[in-house]
């Protein structure tokens, strides 16, 4: 026999293990799937009910890819993430032969041009906004979009490093989230937020309370140039810090003082602030141990609330009030939630930023209080929307993610993602080179700048935070604009009045 026919035996002979291989395992598969009792779909229907699973796991990748439209995706949709990733590359953003957005959807924002803007070349003074002036060391900002809080632990090593990198290169802040200070925040020479949250990460003492000396020796990071008492974040009001087990190593545990391999779940409130006047406690505490400006992040719930506290401000004067307010949206996101705070608490940023701005202004402390908006504002539109309508600065953790290469697998809270950025596997790292992705970072925060500017131009201002509602028309129901000083008038229109 010659050697082509040896060839062919042997393909048979391999054809024919195969087949059975394939219907032993069949067969296998069949007496698993009826005996066991967990899965309905598999008990009545063996082997083919594995594919329902399947389909399912499958299914979102083929929506994200193939099916869904570019305006129609959530959280954030093609558009939206298309638009950042070219910024982070340094590719041209402009586009061809007409919007893909739907201008007639209520809430829609709509820009009004002026017919006679200022010239390419006029803008204003762009001088840094002083932060906490009656601090020992008040901040001068120099960006009005920064980086919003993620933790490390969240987030992985690399994607803190670059994150690092590319606000020092861009000029913006980056704020540590609620797990503590790593060596890697420090490591790019960037201007720091650092975030106390409910559990006091990298703050605590032996008993979980603030610790005086530990604030003190963060303080004395000239980088560390403010501080944030996190009360609640948009994607769960009322619900603490969530990191798993699986993300809690080494290295995370000494950072926050927590045990390893285990949940790390932050209480859902400071303790030792029950109200208003406990808050202002907090702050002047920490303000006067730190000499630093210190602000406070939280989501608005009911106007009351902040009615309260601007007069509890009121009643102590105005040294007691918070450097500055971070106002979370409801449609903030977080790497682990409970579905119904994620999706059912907490007032968009859409609604809660012109109210919040217009309380502040109406009891004087808008000189004293720089507000800064957060909550999936992560384009130029976004960003423009939030400063006309009273935001000092604006700050995106998901944009910061994009830029750094997140593909939206919302695999966050499982240490898996597939591109780096959430994940401790080592072996899923490599795919986030820190000299590549510091240079997205830096590009996507500058191209949101630029940005925002040629807005600012558009409307015949000569800088972004010269921006006012009246440059803006907020479609209706009817499918009609209206200008948005007609529906929420800021607070000193209504003083003019």
């Amino acid at each position: 026999m010659d050697f082509a026919g040896h060839v062919l035996e042997v393909l048979a002979l391999a054809f024919v293990i195969a087949v059975i291989l394939l219907v032993v395992t069949v067969l296998v598969m069949f007496v698993l799937d009826r005996v066991q009792t967990g899965d309905a779909i598999r008990r009545n229907y063996p082997v083919i009910g594995r594919f329902r699973h399947l389909f399912t796991e499958l299914g979102e990748f083929f929506r994200q890819y193939f099916f869904a439209m570019d305006r129609e995706e959530l959280p954030f949709n093609r558009a939206q993430r298309d638009w950042v990733d070219r910024a982070s590359s340094g590719i041209s953003n402009t586009v061809a032969f007409g919007s893909t957005r739907r201008l007639n959807e209520p809430g829609t924002p709509i820009f009004i041009n002026s017919p006679f803007p200022p010239l390419d070349d006029q803008f204003a003074s762009t001088d840094p906004m002083v932060i906490g002036a009656g601090a020992r060391t008040p901040y001068l900002a120099r960006s009005f979009f920064n980086i919003s809080g993620m933790s490390y632990g969240a987030l992985s090593r690399p994607a803190v490093r670059a994150l690092s990198r590319g606000a020092k290169e861009a000029g913006v802040w980056l704020n540590t989230g609620e797990g503590g200070l790593s060596p890697y925040h420090l490591e790019g020479g960037c201007d720091i937020v650092f975030q106390i949250g409910t559990a006091k990460y990298g703050v605590r003492d032996e008993e979980g309370g603030l610790s005086d000396d530990k604030l003190r020796d963060l303080a004395a990071h000239e980088n560390v140039r403010m501080f944030e008492i996190k009360l609640a974040q948009g994607a769960k009001p009322g619900k603490g810090g969530i990191l798993p087990g699986a993300k809690v190593s080494d290295e995370i545990a000494q950072i926050r003082g927590i045990p390893a391999g285990i949940d790390s779940l932050s209480p859902n409130r400071h303790p030792e602030i029950a109200s208003f006047e406990d808050l202002l406690d907090m702050i002047a505490r920490v303000r006067d141990v730190t000499g630093k400006p210190v602000g406070i992040k939280t989501v608005f719930g009911a106007k009351d609330s902040f009615c309260t506290l601007f007069e509890a401000i009121a009643a102590r004067g105005p040294d007691s009030a918070p450097d500055f307010i971070t106002l979370d949206g409801g449609e903030g996101g977080t790497g682990a939630s409970p579905l119904p705070l994620i999706d059912s608490v907490g007032m968009s940023i859409r609604e809660a930023l012109p109210i919040v701005t217009n309380l502040r202004d109406e009891h004087g402390l808008k000189e004293r209080i720089r507000m800064v908006a957060s909550g999936k504002l992560v384009n130029p539109s976004d960003v423009a929307w939030a400063l006309a309508c009273g935001a000092d600065f604006v700050t995106t953790a998901r944009g910061f993610m994009f830029a750094l290469g997140c593909i939206q697998a919302m695999k966050c809270n499982r240490n898996t993602c597939p591109t780096g950025v959430t994940t401790h596997d080592p072996r899923l790292q490599k795919g986030l080179v820190v000299e590549d992705k510091y240079i997205r970072v830096a590009r996507y925060a500058r191209g949101i700048i630029q940005d925002v500017e040629t807005i600012a131009h558009s409307v015949g201002v000569a800088e972004p935070r010269l921006m006012r509602r009246r440059h803006m028309r907020i479609v209706q129901g009817s499918g009609k604009s209206v200008p948005m000083n007609e529906i929420l008038p800021s607070y000193s229109a209504i003083a003019e009045t």
